[in-house]
């Protein structure tokens, strides 16, 4: 049997490994209850307050604890027992989510306490996908890293059709309240999940390690590759301009195409089979040559798409538009993320993702930016913002730094 037969078998073996599904299943899990938790969210927001200004607020809330506490997240990642820091997180959001499922179902909800709750909540939140997305390639073999970490993604992208629609119709035929407590009571699978994988399917670190282990040594990692300052400075554009369609979709849906949070929840999931498309397709295992070419048409793909949903005149143009939007936005997130976790070794994966993952925190400077836009011009030119500035930002930052191109 050659080398590349036993290599392809090892491959299959690591994907189809018990610890490997069983962290993909309980990732699932809480993907799922993300993304329904996001529907409530959002439209619990706008039900309140009836202001798109404070649904980037809110959603601003939700996301800049990335900034602050990604790269924490990142070091204990490198310090320490990524599967037990998964655990307290999810527990702690756990606990989170019942409050704040409480405090709407008890009468007048205190604003400044439902922020406070989504706050705290969303700090474990930013910690808890740096730790995440660097336990995946310790349950696979080297050869299926690029592989796993692509499947991760469908098992995002795949959460993000069930997700919304499923929020979607609960949201019609119950409380809002009763969203947040299916979700809190769907984290117990979750930590079950973690439970059952074993010590020695995650590295093991040493009190040497834990006190070398500083965010200094990935910093200069990072300085020394232009290669991977690239991609961080490419990721900033999409998520200002581009990603924050998530959160101005209940202003667009009731905006633009007068539909409720069923019409809101199904257009969400349209561009989640979308990127599931895209996903699939970079899981088959396949060499895909020109990087940096591809980074750059899909986030102005991303862009076009967008423009091309706000123009929409009908359900069916709209639901075409978030699937384009879906596979092109979708495609350049994976691709990035498989480019820089390939080339990061595995004590510096923690940190170094870290910093990547800050890119989520610039979500909420765009919603707010996108959000006062609605406020004050109107919801069409929020929409022109988005594509626009994802296309023509991008083209500036591809003249300053045209290596980019040749990733």
């Amino acid at each position: 049997m050659s080398n590349v037969d036993i290599q392809s078998q090892m491959s299959r073996f690591a994907l189809n490994s018990r610890v490997f599904q069983i962290f993909m299943s309980g990732s699932l899990v809480t993907r799922v209850g993300d993304w329904m938790d996001l529907v409530a969210l959002n439209w619990a927001v706008l039900q309140l307050t009836n202001s798109p200004l404070m649904l980037g607020v809110v959603n601003a809330c939700r996301l800049l604890p990335t900034f602050l506490l990604s790269v924490p997240a990142g070091v204990l990642a490198d310090r320490y027992d990524r599967r037990k820091l998964l655990i307290f997180i999810q527990i702690g959001m756990m606990f989170l989510t019942f409050c704040l499922g409480y405090l709407l179902d008890s009468g007048p909800v205190l604003f400044w306490a439902f922020i406070l709750i989504v706050t705290l909540r969303s700090m474990l939140a930013a910690m808890d996908s740096p730790i995440r997305n660097a336990l995946v390639p310790n349950l696979v073999t080297p050869n299926a890293m690029s592989s796993a970490i692509a499947i991760n993604t469908l098992v995002i992208n795949l959460s993000r059709i069930i997700g919304p629609a499923l929020a979607g119709m609960l949201l019609a035929v119950t409380d809002i309240a009763n969203i947040f407590y299916i979700n809190a009571w769907g984290t117990l699978g979750v930590l079950i999940s973690l439970v059952v994988i074993r010590s020695h399917a995650v590295p093991q670190f040493t009190k040497k390690n834990r006190e070398k282990t500083t965010f200094r040594e990935a910093a200069d990692y990072v300085k020394n590759q232009p290669s991977v300052q690239s991609l961080l400075m490419l990721a900033i554009v999409p998520m200002i301009f581009g990603f924050p369609y998530t959160t101005m979709m209940p202003l667009f849906a009731r905006d633009l195409l007068n539909l409720g949070p069923e019409g809101f929840g199904l257009l969400l999931s349209i561009s989640s089979i979308g990127a599931l498309v895209g996903g699939t397709w970079l899981s088959l295992g396949k060499e895909i040559k020109g990087a940096g070419k591809w980074l750059i048409c899909s986030i102005m793909g991303f862009g076009l798409s967008l423009l091309f949903f706000i123009v929409a005149q009908s359900f069916l143009q709209a639901g075409l538009a978030m699937f384009l939007v879906g596979l092109t936005s979708q495609t350049y997130r994976t691709m990035s993320r498989i480019t820089l976790q390939m080339h990061v070794p595995d004590q510096l994966r923690g940190r170094v993702l870290s910093i990547a993952l800050m890119d989520r925190g610039f979500i909420p400077l765009g919603a707010i930016l996108l959000g006062a836009i609605a406020t004050w011009a109107g919801t069409s030119w929020a929409g022109i913002v988005m594509g626009g500035g994802c296309i023509a930002i991008t083209s500036i930052i591809l003249t300053i730094r045209r290596q980019i191109w040749n990733l």
